[in-house]
């Protein structure tokens, strides 16, 4: 099992590749799945802002499109400046997201600012009553 710093240290290096040339805020993700597998994404803005893609959205479209169905844990690294200096939050759309493929249960979402300072909750906690396919 890949520990907390490993995956928060994967969305660190992710955080590098963001395109973030309107709002500075640079956003990096690791996601897990239940194999193993560690799929990184990052923020993508984009001139017209609705077009921006998330950089948790990223991560979990690289791994949907590859075939992965089931997820273990997210790291999530963002802000302005070289490194983090707060928490960043998943957005609601990107908790949807999540919603739709992980069990609100057991699925954990770690916020970092760095590899030893970080806060960890799972999806339920920060979509209570979520709606996903079980709802169907």
């Amino acid at each position: 099992m890949i520990e907390n710093s490993e995956l928060i240290k994967l969305a660190l290096e992710a955080r590098r590749m963001a395109y973030a040339p309107y709002s500075g805020f640079k956003v990096g993700a690791a996601l897990l799945t239940k194999e193993g597998k560690v799929y990184q994404g990052c923020n993508i803005e984009n001139a017209g802002y609705t077009p921006t893609n998330c950089a948790e959205r990223t991560a979990f479209f690289k791994a949907v499109s590859e075939g992965e169905r089931e997820f273990e844990a997210i790291a999530i690294v963002g802000g302005k400046g070289e490194l983090p200096d707060d928490y960043a939050w998943p957005c609601g759309v990107c908790r949807q997201v999540m919603m739709e493929f992980c069990d609100p249960k057991s699925f954990r979402v770690i916020t970092a600012v760095s590899e030893t300072e970080f806060v960890e909750r799972t999806l339920s906690e920060m979509l209570p009553h979520g709606f996903g396919p079980n709802n169907l």
